[in-house]
């Protein structure tokens, strides 16, 4: 078999980030907005609402359900929140995809899933948005919302590439209906398939790390380090990749950068605090200064 591309810091020179220019205002920079969370996960959002910011976007709003909106609100002062319905359980309930659908054309990037639970109320959620979509925006689709995803291929597969799903290696195995093991065995191959089947980029999260776009490009980043398989890491994830595809980054780029990203300040936490141990949320003030790196080589 072929050695997969490496995702190291030569390819991220060649696949330089859009740069703001002195007269950029904050919309020009990116405007994302992340909904998620329920009433008893408020805290997910506010990992990747803050990790769209570190990674250069410009405008940030969050929605999650009513009870938990204004806490929140005040956790994250640079966010505008929006207050969504709730099920009896504290989730999203489906008609709040009509709320959000009004503020798809003022943001950039939807990211959608962080805090949110599997459901069928959540696969109805995310079906009407994705209905609702228009380009260019680009979603990224994380935790409950991805698994969603497995209902709904030719709605994604619609959205042009601009859709980048955030797996790992159980949702991947939800979303085909293999087993981890079998995805364990070969993650190329399965992150190409699905990046062709649902038109869309993979970003196929583990310790080895592949992202895949829909035409059989691949790369493999083996930069992670174990710390990162702690609660919250992966909202972070989802947040440097929708900010980055905000400052007008291809997805597949966004998506290259991000996994590089989250890797690089993964291993700086372990160097500095210990192998496991460190904070999710320990994360995110490493951001700036890892983007600054890779561009400066």
């Amino acid at each position: 078999m072929t050695p997969l591309p490496p995702l190291d810091a030569q390819w991220l020179r060649s696949h330089p980030l859009p740069e703001p220019d002195g007269a950029s205002d904050k919309n020009s920079r990116g405007r994302v907005l992340v909904a998620g969370g329920a009433e008893f996960v408020p805290g997910a959002l506010r990992l990747t609402g803050e990790a769209a910011l570190r990674a250069g976007a410009g405008k940030l709003k969050m929605a999650t359900v009513r009870s938990a909106a204004m806490s929140l609100g005040v956790l994250v002062p640079e966010a505008a929140m929006i207050a969504l319905p709730a099920q009896e359980d504290g989730e999203i309930a489906a008609e709040g995809a009509d709320i959000l659908a009004t503020h798809l054309s003022r943001c950039d990037t939807l990211i959608l899933g962080p805090g949110m639970s599997a459901s069928a109320q959540t696969d109805d959620l995310v079906a009407r948005i994705l209905s609702a979509m228009e380009p260019p925006l680009t979603l990224v689709l994380d935790a409950a919302a991805l698994t969603s995803a497995r209902h709904l291929q030719s709605a994604i597969a619609r959205q042009g590439g601009r859709v980048i799903m955030t797996p790992h290696h159980g949702e991947m195995a939800v979303l085909t209906g293999r087993d981890e093991a079998a995805i364990a065995a070969d993650p190329a191959a399965i992150a190409r398939e699905v990046a062709r089947q649902f038109n869309a980029i993979v970003l196929l999260k583990a310790n080895q790390s592949i992202v895949a776009g829909p035409g059989g490009e691949c790369l493999l980043h083996e930069g992670g380090c174990v710390g990162l398989a702690t609660g919250g890491s992966g909202d972070v994830l989802a947040g440097i990749v929708g900010g980055l595809a905000a400052r007008g980054a291809d997805p597949f780029t966004a998506a290259a950068w991000g996994c590089w990203v989250h890797g690089h300040a993964g291993r700086q936490l372990a160097s500095r605090i210990g192998q496991i141990g460190f904070l999710a949320r320990e994360i995110l003030p490493l951001i700036p200064p890892a983007l600054g790196e890779a561009a400066r080589g």
